[in-house]
């Protein structure tokens, strides 16, 4: 394989983040951006093992504006990219078993429409049972949904920032991990190693997703982002339940299912998995335990066997206060850091790459101001807060 040995700009991480900055900064004039991915071809990652939601329903206001950024982005990707993005404006519905957690619904929906999602509303359970009919009411006190919420294809996503990042001359080599990080004597990155040679460079970005940390440790910095497993079971083919229907997710424990391509695809945030993060293989027991969820909460999948030779799991990059690490590491200015979406990075990749090239090239992001997403924030005490919908 044959790597150039000078780039401008080295993008570690050749998923749909990585992608995505690489398409805004040829955007912005950059030429020579170079892509480098651990994985043999696109996809490999966190980005194919992605189920493909979208919501701008976020308990922060942070999280708010970069759906909302991101919304305007995928309504707009085609004419951008050449590539339809597959975003479906099917709805998410969020459904409260608890005071506690209808109380946290509406706290959000509150500042959802503080920020303009207008749209967002609660709803009853009477509403619930005509927005989504398949599921059962029992213990269900109320809710929460946005129509404009729905799915994006993550692939193509991909493809589509790959294929318009190469037209304007950057150019991405899969199969190609930095081994290491050389830096200058007053601390800024200069090259990248790989056992293919050396690339000399003017900044780098990390976009290696959960195995950023690593990556991060090349350079001398210390990135408080790691790895967390989640694992997806499809069902059987069936038309049990609409294509249509929005996602569908308890608040309490986070269950929640979407259709995709007949089959419904079933999660539950478990966290007895968080001890082994790399360990991509699903277990037996989470599929049990997530059958007879789906038995008791969603009858019209009562006689639909489960797909278990069919399930898969993907990685989270969970920051601290699981939200996204956007900028220039501190004490390492030419090393950009775009990690921590904590499951949001597909959904937020269109805003989160536009965000960063604007960081690169102008010294501030234009488009919406990205302090809340510092990498300082840890040290300086002040971390976002958690909200239960993230």
């Amino acid at each position: 394989m044959t790597i150039p040995r000078r780039a401008p700009v080295i993008v570690i991480g050749g998923g749909v983040i990585g992608a995505s900055v690489a398409h805004h900064l040829t955007a912005r004039g950059v030429r020579g951006v170079v892509v480098i991915d651990r994985e043999p071809r696109p996809g490999m990652g966190s980005t194919g093992a992605a189920t493909g939601g979208f919501r701008a329903q976020y308990g922060t206001a942070i999280n708010i504006r970069l759906s909302l950024l991101a919304r305007r982005k995928l309504l707009h990707f085609e004419e951008e990219t050449g590539v339809d993005p597959g975003y479906v404006q099917a709805g998410y519905l969020w459904l409260a078993s608890s005071e506690a957690a209808l109380d946290a619904l509406r706290e959000a929906n509150r500042l959802q429409r503080e920020e303009g999602l207008l749209e967002a509303t609660m709803v009853s359970t009477e509403d619930v049972a005509r927005i989504q009919p398949a599921v059962s009411r029992e213990g269900v006190v109320g809710g929460a949904f946005s129509p404009s919420d729905g799915f994006i294809d993550p692939l193509k996503i991909l493809e589509g920032y790959r294929t318009a990042a190469e037209r304007g001359g950057a150019r991405f080599h899969y199969g190609v991990a930095a081994e290491a990080i050389e830096r200058a004597e007053r601390g800024a990155v200069c090259a990248i190693v790989t056992r293919h040679g050396s690339i000399e460079t003017e900044a780098v970005v990390n976009a290696a997703g959960a195995w950023a940390r690593s990556v991060a440790a090349l350079a001398g910095v210390d990135l408080p982002v790691l790895p967390l497993r989640r694992q997806v079971v499809p069902t059987a083919p069936t038309d049990s339940l609409p294509d249509g229907m929005p996602m569908t997710i308890w608040v309490d424990d986070g269950y929640h299912l979407r259709m995709r391509r007949g089959r419904a695809l079933l999660l539950w945030p478990n966290p007895g998995v968080a001890d082994k993060p790399f360990d991509v293989s699903v277990d037996a027991s989470w599929i049990d335990e997530v059958e007879q969820k789906t038995r008791s909460r969603v009858p019209a999948l009562r006689d639909v066997p489960l797909d278990r030779a069919g399930a898969w799991a993907g990685l989270y990059e969970i920051s601290p206060d699981k939200h996204a690490i956007l900028g220039p590491a501190s004490g390492c200015r030419n090393f950009f850091l775009i990690n921590g979406s904590s499951g949001h990075g597909v959904m937020h990749a269109p805003a989160l790459g536009m965000l960063l090239a604007e960081i690169m090239t102008d010294g501030t992001a234009a488009s919406l101001d990205t302090a809340p997403l510092r990498p300082e924030r840890f040290g300086e005490g002040q971390p976002n807060a958690v909200s239960e919908l993230l």
